[in-house]
């Protein structure tokens, strides 16, 4: 009898332990762009992005889709670690090459780049509740132009 419940409150533990590394992480599935009045932002009236996260342990699934031109979407497709270690980025004009990194559970740095070359550096935070997100970054145009922006997003 003594054994048995010794290995029931040990099989307990068990699946108590397990039970938060087989959850979901909060950031997973859709992200949503909307335009926000806050200072900085950048969205325009009219702008379309949905970006979809699929986080597992040091790694993650990226997809986006910008339908502000419905006749010509602009998809974007990328798996790397969260580790900041250089993976391609298939199927790109601009970019052939992506590194990540997690600096924290609520934080991302996602470098966007063409043969070494950052073309694009967006942060992202989460909010703590895991409804809201904030992407800041500074991005090359194709005619070599920086540029800073700002955009909010929303949990779907």
């Amino acid at each position: 009898m003594i054994r048995r419940t010794a290995l029931l409150g040990l099989a307990a533990a068990c699946v108590l332990t397990a039970a938060p590394a087989l959850a979901a992480n909060p950031h997973d599935g859709n992200w949503t762009a909307v335009v926000s009045k806050a200072p900085g932002s950048t969205i325009p009236e009219g702008f379309k992005l949905t970006i979809n996260f699929k986080f597992g342990d040091n790694h993650l699934v990226y997809h986006s889709a910008n339908t502000t031109n419905a006749a010509k979407p602009y998809i974007s497709d990328h798996e790397t670690t969260l580790d900041g270690k250089v993976a391609p980025f298939p199927n790109q004009e601009r970019f052939n090459q992506v590194s990540v990194t997690q600096t924290d559970p609520d934080n991302l740095q996602i470098l966007k780049m063409k043969d070494g070359d950052v073309i694009a550096g967006e942060f992202w935070t989460f909010s703590k509740d895991g409804k809201t997100a904030v992407r800041r970054g500074i991005g090359k145009n194709p005619d070599g132009k920086s540029h800073a922006y700002q955009e909010h997003f929303v949990h779907q």
